[in-house]
């Protein structure tokens, strides 16, 4: 098993933080948020770790780390990236954002997932949303779960919070069968210029999610209830409840 992280944004949202690193490297408590990453999915024993670089590449360099870089990371988005290591697609592989931290019972959860596809869903959500933003639906997507438990749409504008029924957190997991699916589903997009409505180039991960789900693909949720912390402004940066559940993840078991 490895570890993809995509790692190629510079974090706009974190200026002037990222104005001389990627958005990864943002430190909170002292320690950079990829490190953190490191760290738990080292404590879980995967040890063939994959970075996709972009802004300030030069900056994003780990032992024992194998990169490749998206020259194009300015115009092009999570897809994209993710395909730039289309060699390292293979495999059982773990993709995860550059700017999230997550514990490791949350890893070890998607790890024990028996399906192809498999998705870390927070339902626990709210209230930490409620911390980060005044009105949660102005920075939260979309999450249902269909009769048989898989996800049937995500990342979609919510009109209520009735449409969230967990929220997606940037970590999932493929077995070469759930890579095969996303490898043909880029491929068609590629043909197409369409994914899921979008230009493949500016497609997010839950485009491709919702994409291969519209295709009668089964994407499954693996649920947590919160265990995971996302920095993705400086205002996050700045909450109590980011160190906090920082200080949780780096304590848990």
């Amino acid at each position: 098993m490895k570890a993809i992280i995509l790692a190629a944004g510079e974090g706009r949202r974190l200026r002037p933080l990222t104005l001389d690193r990627p958005k990864c490297l943002v430190e909170v408590g002292g320690k950079a948020l990829l490190d953190y990453q490191l760290e738990v999915l080292r404590s879980q024993g995967i040890s063939r770790i994959v970075l996709i670089k972009g802004y300030r590449a030069e900056t994003l360099e780990r032992p024992n780390v194998k990169s490749y870089a998206n020259s194009r990371y300015d115009e092009t988005n999570m897809v994209w990236t993710l395909f730039c290591a289309r060699q390292e697609l293979s495999g059982t592989v773990i993709v995860s954002y550059g700017d999230i931290v997550y514990s490791r019972e949350a890893l070890r959860r998607l790890i024990d997932a028996p399906h192809a596809i498999a998705v870390v869903i927070d339902r626990d959500w709210e209230a930490y949303w409620r911390q980060r933003c005044a009105n949660p639906l102005d920075d939260a997507e979309t999450l249902k779960i269909d009769s048989e438990g898989k996800i049937a749409e995500i990342g979609q504008p919510p009109a209520c919070l009735a449409d969230i029924q967990g929220q997606y957190i940037g970590l999932m997991k493929f077995s070469p069968e759930g890579l095969a699916t996303i490898v043909d589903a880029f491929d068609r997009a590629i043909r197409s210029g369409s994914l899921d409505g979008k230009a493949p180039e500016k497609a997010y991960m839950t485009d491709l999610l919702q994409a291969i789900i519209k295709q009668g693909h089964s994407v499954w949720p693996v649920f947590i209830d919160g265990g995971w912390v996302e920095v993705d402004t400086v205002h996050d940066l700045r909450l109590a409840v980011t160190r906090e559940r920082l200080a949780r993840i780096g304590g848990s078991a």
